[in-house]
């Protein structure tokens, strides 16, 4: 998770929405992103659906069931649907989402056999993101 939050930095950094993500697979990181929606000019670009597709480049296939992700917040709908249907593994994500994170309206987006850990380095994650938007306020 700390590779994770060094992503959401790098976003941070880049006027990105602070949210990184790192697959582990076999112990190794194999992929790490953050948010891209502001320099791709594309809404889909979240650090989830980047490390994704990177990490389905790296293993040569789509699908990511013997990988962990982590996240520094809880993924929204169109990114745990993209999580199912890569089959990761195990889902870590630090801080939640109440208003637009997947748990909010349903846990059936994920692979059932995804196991799902929240709250790790929530703190650390919390204060980037508030810190984020009290300076764009």
């Amino acid at each position: 998770m700390k590779r994770a939050l060094l992503e959401a930095e790098t976003a941070y950094d880049s006027e990105e929405i602070p949210v990184g993500a790192v697959v582990v697979c076999e112990g190794r990181v194999i992929a790490r992103a953050h948010n891209l929606t502001e320099r791709l000019n594309d809404v889909t670009a979240h650090a989830e659906m980047q490390a994704i597709t990177a990490a389905a480049d790296y293993l040569g296939g789509k699908f990511l069931n013997g990988c962990t992700m982590y996240v520094t917040l809880e993924p929204c709908a169109m990114c745990a649907g993209a999580i199912g249907w890569a089959r990761v593994g195990r889902l870590v994500f630090g801080a939640s989402d109440p208003k637009k994170g997947f748990t909010t309206f349903s846990t059936k987006l994920l692979h059932p056999s995804t196991e799902v850990v929240t709250g790790v380095m929530a703190e650390e994650s919390t204060e980037l993101l508030q810190r984020f938007f009290r300076e764009r306020r």
